[in-house]
């Protein structure tokens, strides 16, 4: 694969040199404050307007955005989306210097700051604040993640393409700048380990009854893969509550101004003993041209169309007797296995499992829309609750319509 270099040029769509990113990251419990600084550099002759686009995760919600230019901050004002864009335009007529950050109209994982009137030789520093919730794994891990590739995403016709489809992209290896991370975790109960997919210092306790901690990427880090940070806590399952002051300097009478409790409640549920052999389960498989891609940079890598099928099948042998299944195939069209949900038996699963190993990643683009109006459509059937599997690499431009079709069918499809 390769990752997007950051920063580019509008007009030229030359990248503008990313001299590094550094990040602060504040867990407590379940939820992470997370601060990102962007320094880059104008080695161009003449002023540039800049853009840099990043990922950031569909739940997290900015608080905070503001750029220092030779010493000078520029703190950001939340205005509409058209509003905003007025006021930038007028700044840069004007030959001032503007920022504009904006959420991707097709797209809530992705945001684009835009630079402008960046003059020769000039630096630039931009800050970014962010909150999320954190996902807990299955083993009770506490998992945060700093994505580091932007992929150009797959935008049916007739719609706006993504933002993200004008990225310049570099071989990995070939990253003109490091990441520096440090990320500080608080429990009530105290934390037992931190793990991660990259190299990190060991883990350092702040306090004596190991209720805090932190730990650093390895200094030279280079942002070729997402960073992952799994923390376990102490006692996950035991409720906690977390209390933050009210602001000093806060307008009486605003949210800032008052004091704030998060509770913690993660509870822990017996497994299920008896398997059913009721259920409807519909496996959806992404058999676009990018599914050829390989996994990850590592030699010999498999392909993604590979390892979905090779999950696919494990999946197939596992199902119940007595259930109902289909299997979907998506890209520019689409098509299914049967007409309707089989009954799985042993003969229905190896004419499954025979088609599942033929299937290639030759079906073009990444439309995923369309098979999901269609399975949604399709009546359920009485006593077999339905489940949908969807197996792809994502890289879809129209993230939105396709949550929102999601969200419209939730009461009645898992």
């Amino acid at each position: 694969m390769f990752p997007c270099c950051g920063l580019i040029i509008v007009c030229s769509k030359k990248p503008v040199p990313l001299k590094g990113i550094s990040v602060d990251v504040q867990v407590k419990g379940f939820v992470a404050d997370v601060s990102a600084t962007l320094k880059y550099k104008n080695v161009e002759e003449n002023a540039v307007e800049a853009l840099f686009v990043f990922p950031m995760d569909d739940d997290s919600a900015v608080y905070s955005f503001e750029a220092t230019v030779e010493g000078k901050k520029i703190i950001a004002d939340i205005q509409e989306r058209e509003q905003a864009r007025k006021t930038y335009d007028e700044a840069i007529s004007k030959g001032q210097q503007g920022f504009l950050l904006e959420e991707d109209k097709s797209s809530g994982d992705i945001f684009s700051c835009t630079v402008g009137n960046l003059l020769p030789g000039q630096e630039a520093e931009v800050t970014l604040c962010f909150v999320r919730e954190l996902p807990v794994e299955a083993d009770g891990a506490v998992r945060f993640v700093l994505p580091a590739v932007l992929n150009p995403r797959y935008t049916p016709k007739d719609e706006e393409p993504s933002i993200t489809a004008t990225r310049p992209q570099v071989p990995i290896g070939q990253i003109p700048y490091t990441l520096s991370l440090n990320a500080h975790f608080q429990s009530a109960y105290g934390i037992s380990k931190i793990e991660s997919n990259c190299n990190i210092t060991p883990l350092e306790y702040t306090d004596t009854d190991k209720t805090a901690a932190k730990v650093s990427l390895a200094q030279g880090h280079k942002f070729e893969r997402d960073v992952e940070l799994l923390v376990y806590y102490n006692e996950v399952n035991k409720p906690s509550a977390t209390v933050e002051s009210a602001l000093p300097d806060a307008k009486a009478g605003s949210v800032m101004a008052e004091q704030v409790v998060m509770l913690n409640f993660y509870p822990s549920f017996p497994a299920m003993q008896e398997q059913s052999n009721c259920g409807e389960f519909i496996f959806l498989m992404d058999r676009s041209g990018s599914m050829e891609c390989a996994m990850n940079s590592k030699p010999n890598s498999p392909q993604r169309i590979q390892s979905a099928k090779e999950t696919l099948v494990l999946l197939l042998k596992s199902l119940p007797l007595g259930c109902y299944f289909n299997i979907y195939g998506f890209g520019s069209h689409f098509e299914s296995f049967f007409p309707e949900t089989m009954e799985y038996t042993q003969k229905s699963m190896e004419e499954a499992v025979k088609k599942v190993t033929e299937m290639e990643a030759d079906f073009g683009g990444t439309e995923i829309l369309q098979p999901l109006k269609k399975i949604y459509k399709t009546g359920v059937r009485s006593e077999h609750p339905r489940q949908l599997f969807v197996f792809t690499d994502g890289e879809v431009g129209n993230t939105k319509q396709v949550i929102a079709e999601v969200q419209k069918n939730s009461q009645h499809h898992r």
